[in-house]
């Protein structure tokens, strides 16, 4: 948290955010992309 308050001053707030959420949202991408990696085996089944 301590790194965090100087990088907000210095690109400020909405880079932050954007930041803050594209991070979320990759995490949840990875989850799809392996769901659909997983889809063909699943279909043969």
């Amino acid at each position: 948290m301590e790194q965090l308050i100087p990088f907000i001053s210095e690109v400020g707030f909405p880079i932050v955010v954007t930041l803050y959420l594209l991070h979320r949202i990759e995490a949840k991408l990875d989850t799809v992309v392996q769901s659909i990696q997983s889809l063909p085996a699943r279909m043969q089944e």
